[in-house]
């Protein structure tokens, strides 16, 4: 194992009925006046939204409430979101949703402390302080719920960067799988997508990469890949709900990246610019991009490559991994073609040249050349 240093501070809360409490959670913190940030008014029609204002009233905790938070967070209503925290006066901030929101309340806080624009920390600035951060996440994909990262796009430039810092992780998470239940078919793919990506990463572009964090990415693809299917045929089941949700913070906890080197993540960069220009869901990007990635790059990494296969899909080589992949992506419903984005030939080159850029400020642009990344794209057709 290559050496490494590891600290992730988050304490989770899992399980049924634990957003009941997240009041009581949030006063151990210190926690008295807070910004309740939430995506859609389904937490208001599924009666989340007054389980949690009840628990923060019975703390006496204040707190005022934004919504609208979308997939694929944008930086104007982040800094919408600025002004209101520091015109209460918040000391925190609770993500009630899913990565978008959790991401959108990161930034928030650490903008909330700073002075200039927030934006700085995603070009070089590293956020010193920021509100306490809280959430109760009812979207299973990011692991967001126990990093300190997050993913911002400016609207204007189609940037979408990461923002980090030590400043960022969440206090509490509390991840309640029955909350969860009710995403849709379509995201629960998107999010098997996310996650599996998350996973792949690492595990092929390592140069050191040990077996036992081999054998735990395994673990956590194959997890996903059960539980998935179950919960396709039955949302409800709360046991491949829980599973699926662990594994899915498990992916980018930096548990699965501890004594490896050289990790990058190619594929969440060129997603990056494939939904900063389409808006499409990051998961559904991803199961286009991570073939065609594999198919370009496996010949750098062809002994992982044929364990994958083995290992997940019990098939002998890496092109047959790579095809049973997209396979379990075309079974699940999330799409694996450019096609079925509705990406035209300009819209790609305008992907492309936001990618080449993207290379650049994630430092991979000596692999990554704008020829680079049209050759890989242009095996998602």
């Amino acid at each position: 194992m290559y050496h490494f240093s590891f600290y992730n501070p988050v304490r989770i809360e899992f399980g049924e009925g634990k957003e009941q409490h997240i009041g009581a959670y949030m006063k151990k913190f210190g926690a008295k006046k807070t910004l309740l940030l939430y995506g859609s008014e389904r937490i208001k029609q599924t009666g989340l939204f007054d389980v949690v204002a009840k628990s923060l009233k019975q703390e006496q905790i204040e707190f005022t409430a934004l919504g609208g938070v979308k997939s694929n967070p944008v930086l104007s209503k982040v800094n919408e979101a600025i002004k209101i925290a520091r015109e209460f006066g918040a000391d925190s901030v609770l993500a009630v949703g899913g990565g978008s929101v959790l991401d959108s309340a990161k930034t928030i806080a650490a903008g909330a402390c700073y002075e200039g624009d927030v934006w700085d920390f995603f070009t070089g600035k590293t956020p010193k302080t920021a509100l306490k951060i809280f959430d109760i996440i009812t979207l299973a994909a990011t692991a967001s719920e126990m990093n300190n990262g997050a993913i911002i796009t400016k609207e204007e430039t189609k940037e979408k960067y990461a923002i980090s810092g030590e400043a960022l992780f969440p206090k509490v998470s509390v991840i309640n799988p029955k909350l969860q239940s009710t995403v849709t078919s379509e995201y629960l793919a998107y999010s098997a997508s996310d996650v599996i990506a998350h996973s792949i990463e690492g595990y092929f572009t390592a140069s050191i990469h040990p077996e036992i964090i081999n054998l735990q990415v395994e673990a956590n693809i194959k997890t996903i890949i059960k539980t998935t299917e179950i919960l396709l045929q039955n949302p409800d089941e709360y046991d491949a709900r829980g599973e699926f949700a662990w594994a899915a913070t498990m992916a980018l906890n930096h548990i699965t990246r501890a004594g490896t080197k050289d990790i990058s993540f190619p594929n969440h960069m060129i997603e990056h610019a494939m939904s900063a220009v389409t808006d499409c869901a990051h998961g559904a990007g991803l199961s286009v991009v991570m073939p065609a990635w594999m198919k370009w790059y496996k010949d750098k990494n062809l002994a992982q490559f044929e364990r994958f296969g083995r290992e997940i899909f019990g098939v002998n080589s890496a092109d047959e991994g790579i095809q049973a992949l997209k396979s379990w992506f075309d079974k699940i419903g999330t799409p694996t073609s450019l096609k079925q984005l509705n990406i035209d030939k300009s819209t790609l080159e305008e992907i492309i040249d936001v990618a080449a850029q993207n290379a650049v400020a994630w430092r991979m642009d000596k692999i990554y050349t704008k020829k680079t990344i049209e050759e890989i794209l242009n095996l998602a057709y």
